[in-house]
């Protein structure tokens, strides 16, 4: 018999990152004590790639180069999931704050978990961070997982 969390959905963005991995093993777990889906999500962002890191490609090979990582995120974590853990693949377009809270009401979500770098200081205040956007402006609650997290 399954311990139950409460939980039947939950959202899981992720960028294949090592701080979405840990998030990845967590919301794994959580699935499987309360027979939760996964919803699994990345964004390709669609900012103007003057403003990404990759500054100065060509629009079409950007948006085509973000299209691919966001569904090769989505097609590692649901590998990295329990096999017995039922999952729903999404990938969106658009600014990634605002697709996660778009999703956790399209999904009709219980649970988000994402991942975290841990930034601090100058680097959290120059970079932003879209898990912090969620956490404050999501209507179900969040759980952050930070990179390197262990058991």
């Amino acid at each position: 018999m399954r311990a139950t969390t409460g939980y039947d959905r939950l959202l899981l963005p992720t960028d294949g990152s090592d701080a979405t991995r840990a998030a990845v093993a967590e919301a794994g777990r959580i699935a499987a004590l309360s027979d939760a889906t996964v919803h699994v999500l990345s964004v390709a962002d669609s900012r103007n790639r003057f403003e990404s890191p990759t500054a100065g490609i060509a629009a079409d090979a950007w948006e085509r180069a973000e299209r691919e990582r966001a569904e090769a995120a989505v097609d590692e974590a649901i590998d990295a999931l329990p096999d017995d853990v039922a999952t729903e693949r999404i990938v969106r377009e658009g600014i990634p704050k605002t697709e996660i809270l778009d999703s956790v009401a399209d999904a009709d979500v219980d649970l988000v978990v994402m991942g975290t770098h841990g930034r601090t200081g100058l680097d959290h205040y120059l970079i932003g961070s879209v898990t912090e956007r969620v956490v404050r402006n999501a209507p179900v609650p969040v759980l952050t997982v930070r990179a390197g997290a262990t058991d």
